[in-house]
């Protein structure tokens, strides 16, 4: 029935097209990953589309660049502490090698959007710190004592040389834990805001975006906590519900931003799937939503389709994916699963860690990054999810439009998108252990073509 559904589909395509879109031979270039590592990105012979072929009883995928979706905002990974940190223990030129196979659109996988901690998270060799810790029973109410200093060790160097990579790169900033003096628990793990800080929380956050625009490196989004549902003695964290959220962003920190004249876009939330409550209460609420871009996700509880519920319920606010590594042929699988769902952006979470999984002063585990560095040798490898993500990263750009796309057998899992240059970024998931040969239509045309096993694949169509 989904054979046939498929088919009813791209005949009503074919009847839409105009004809100097039918007379336009369209051809597509083809880069493969396996998870067997036989294919890396690998480019493949090209592909050319043929007109009013005779549907063949193949799986297809049907691709209408008619049917516009969201627009993308970027696809990338976070250069956190750790990240930054074992890059730093690489000679200059190697340092700076991995970052441009990150972040360069033309020599490595184009990552677009790049979260940053302020302050320390977990992940982190050090103590962690905020910009403005004090002696226990101290405060520091008019930040007098704020300073990034030690940002200078390794992550403001590692963070430049992104942007010199690409400079077009964007970052998405986020807080584990206010200063410990601001916090009813007097320390950066556990506990809640005092209300009676909540101004000076606010001015806290405009002075390290300030304070980072004048290093050069501009902060394009910024999440007010990552996962405020957690209230956690063993690593920094802050509870928040989405009712204390909703105060501190429409009587604080929004018109405390909109006072500084900074661009910075405010996204809500920064937790998991499982509770929308939390940012409806904000988006509810006019005075605090009108300073509140979108809603950020992350996916360690619930399901994506969660975030197709807020966007119907809040169609005119953005949706996000800030955290969440997914990894080996089932990770292509999710962040398909993301932007089918509404999100903007696809971010993962640590990047570059050891073989030892360090640094990592927090509790929870990690699991090897998209690239892995042995601390011992300083040798790096470059696992399968590196290569999945730049299917993704380097091939959908920012300011691609999602459009309508599917697929007729559950085995192949497909998004589509086509991006500023008008050039159509198809991507195409094998999940089963066999060769899948298929058929592909955009419009009157079509071209066959196969899937190799455990395998993604994407097709840049012009």
């Amino acid at each position: 029935m989904r054979f046939w559904a498929c088919v009813m589909t791209a005949l009503a395509a074919w009847c839409a097209i105009s004809a100097v879109a039918n007379d336009i031979e369209r051809t597509a270039d083809v880069w493969v990953s396996s998870t067997d590592i036989e294919n890396k990105l690998t480019k493949q012979a090209p592909l050319s589309f043929v007109k009013n072929k005779r549907f063949a009883k193949l799986p297809c995928i049907v691709v209408d660049p008619n049917d516009t979706r969201q627009t993308m905002t970027g696809i990338g990974s976070s250069l956190e502490h750790a990240t930054c940190y074992n890059l730093s223990l690489l000679e200059p030129a190697r340092r700076d090698k991995v970052i441009e196979d990150l972040v360069s659109p033309d020599t490595g996988i184009g990552m677009s959007l790049m979260r940053i901690c302020i302050g320390t998270s977990d992940f982190v060799g050090e103590p962690w710190y905020s910009y403005d810790d004090m002696p226990e029973g101290e405060s520091d109410p008019e930040l007098a004592h704020f300073l990034i200093e030690k940002d200078r060790a390794y992550v403001l160097p590692v963070l430049k040389i992104a942007l010199a990579k690409n400079p077009d790169l964007k970052f998405l900033a986020s807080p584990w834990s206010p200063p410990g003096w601001m916090k009813d628990s007097g320390q950066m793990c556990g506990g809640r805001l005092r209300p009676e800080c909540y101004d000076v929380f606010a001015r806290y956050l405009v002075k390290f975006i300030q304070a980072y625009e004048a290093e050069g490196i501009p902060i394009y989004a910024i999440t007010l906590q990552n996962e405020p549902g957690v209230n956690e003695k063993t690593y920094p964290s802050c509870f928040w519900n989405g009712e204390m959220q909703r105060d501190f962003i429409k009587n604080h920190f929004g018109p405390a931003l909109e006072k500084s004249g900074l661009k910075t876009l405010v996204w809500c939330f920064d937790h998991n799937f499982n509770n929308i409550r939390f940012p409806e209460a904000i988006l509810n609420d006019p005075e605090a939503a009108r300073y509140v871009d979108g809603t950020a996700f992350h996916h360690y509880e619930g399901k994506a389709e969660a975030m197709t519920t807020l966007h119907d319920e809040f169609p005119r606010k953005n949706i996000y994916f800030t955290e969440g590594s997914t990894s080996n042929i089932f990770g292509a699988l999710k962040i398909i699963s993301f932007f089918r769902n509404w999100a903007q952006s696809y971010n993962a979470w640590v990047t570059l860690i050891d073989h030892n999984a360090k640094p990592n002063n927090g509790p929870h585990g990690c699991s090897p990054t998209c690239i892995v560095l042995n601390s011992d040798t300083l040798e790096l490898e470059y696992r399968f999810d590196y290569y999945m993500y730049g299917h993704f990263a380097k091939f959908i750009r920012p300011g691609a439009r999602r459009i309508a796309s599917s697929a007729s057998r559950a085995q192949l899992l497909t998004t589509a998108f086509i991006n500023p240059n008008g050039k159509l970024a198809v991507v195409v998931m094998n999940e089963t252990a066999d060769k899948l040969p298929y058929r592909m239509y955009i419009g009157g045309q079509a071209v066959e073509t196969i899937s190799l096993p455990h395998s993604i694949q994407t097709l840049v169509v012009q």
